[in-house]
């Protein structure tokens, strides 16, 4: 048989598995730089952009008089400051001038009515005008001294204080850079300036009125409200100073402000034959007249019934209120004044009359 050669191939070594790749892991995204504050604006890049020194945009920004300045350089400053949203630092300037701008008006303690709201409103609008920063301070559970000492943290220039501030807080407000101490009441604080606000006055003029329209039992209305006894309690003592030697009789009508209290006033009023009637201010009287007509009594003719502040409502009634109309300093002249001081601290104490007050006679005497 022939022979036949069969090739066996060799075995070859085992190949080592090759090693998969792990793919790269995604790189994380860096977190993106924070962008850098854009610079705090400064006078000096106002002084730039408007094309002034920076002399000129501090006197432009405050409101400096002495010196004069165009009025197109000044429209300059202001859009500059504006367009950099610059804003004068007030610590700083307050370094400079030795003082701050801030005028402190502690917030009333009691309802102070439309008469009031205006006036505060009006002086805060024109000491702004005036470059003064008027901060209302709530301080409720102080009182005198010790408010005074609450008010001196903040380094007012000027202080516009309720009346129940003593010697020692004019003290304190003043060691601690209030260049003017101004009380808002009836009488004078040592040390302090004064804005007197006699409400006697009011109670006097109406009281007059009704005597001379031949009434001569009285009735005085008395808020039960907390706090209206600081201009009820003088109103009441100027009724009874209107009359000595007129043979006239005054009475005290307790009343809260709701329709039901003003209802169980009424058999009072009859009880005691009152033929007129002051209701400490048109808000009362409105309330008290309601209740009379419901009651079918006659206004003026069995009970004539004043108010005051003569506020428009008063007019609208039928018949219209009688009121006594109180005359306040506006709120520009209260500035100035405020500022004249500021700008004299070593003035001594003056005393100014605020309060001024005449009948405006209606249809309701």
């Amino acid at each position: 048989m022939p022979c036949v050669m069969v090739q066996i191939p060799k075995p070859q070594p085992a190949r080592k598995p090759r090693k998969t790749r792990t793919p790269p892991k995604p790189r994380e995204s860096a977190a993106p730089s924070p962008v850098p504050p854009s610079p705090v604006p400064t006078s000096a890049d106002v002084a730039r952009l408007a094309g002034v020194s920076r002399a000129t945009v501090s006197y432009v920004l405050n409101n400096t008089s002495a010196v004069r300045i165009s009025e197109p350089t000044r429209r300059r400053v202001r859009d500059a400051a504006r367009d950099l949203g610059y804003v004068p630092h007030a610590a700083a300037r307050s370094l400079r001038a030795g003082h701050t701008r801030i005028v402190l008006m502690p917030t009333p303690r009691v309802p102070a009515g439309p008469l009031y709201s205006t006036l505060f409103n009006d002086l805060q609008w024109a000491l702004s005008g005036l470059d003064y920063t008027v901060v209302q301070y709530g301080s409720v559970s102080l009182r005198g001294d010790d408010a005074a000492r609450a008010w001196a943290e903040l380094r007012p220039v000027a202080v516009l204080a309720p009346p129940d501030l003593g010697t020692q807080g004019v003290e304190v407000l003043r060691r601690s850079g209030a260049r003017a101490v101004i009380t808002l009441g009836p009488q004078r604080v040592e040390g302090a300036h004064a804005l007197l606000m006699d409400h006697r006055e009011v109670g006097r003029v109406a009281a007059a009125h009704l005597v001379e329209r031949g009434r001569h039992r009285i009735g005085v209305v008395l808020p039960t409200e907390p706090g209206l006894d600081h201009f009820a309690g003088p109103r009441l003592e100027g009724v009874r100073l209107a009359f000595p030697g007129t043979g006239a009789a005054v009475f005290e009508l307790p009343l809260a402000y709701e329709e039901e209290s003003a209802a169980q006033l009424v058999p009072r009023i009859r009880e005691l034959g009152l033929d007129a009637v002051f209701a400490y201010n048109d808000e009362y009287a409105m309330l008290l007249m309601r209740a009379l007509h419901d009651a079918g009594v006659g206004i003026p003719g069995e009970t004539a019934v004043i108010g005051a502040d003569d506020l428009m409502l008063g007019r609208l009634l039928r018949p219209r209120l009688s009121t006594v109309r109180i005359e306040l300093p506006s709120g520009p002249e209260l500035a100035a004044l405020v500022d004249r001081l500021v700008r004299d601290p070593g003035a001594a104490p003056e005393s100014h009359e605020m309060l001024r007050a005449r009948v405006v006679p209606r249809e309701s005497t």
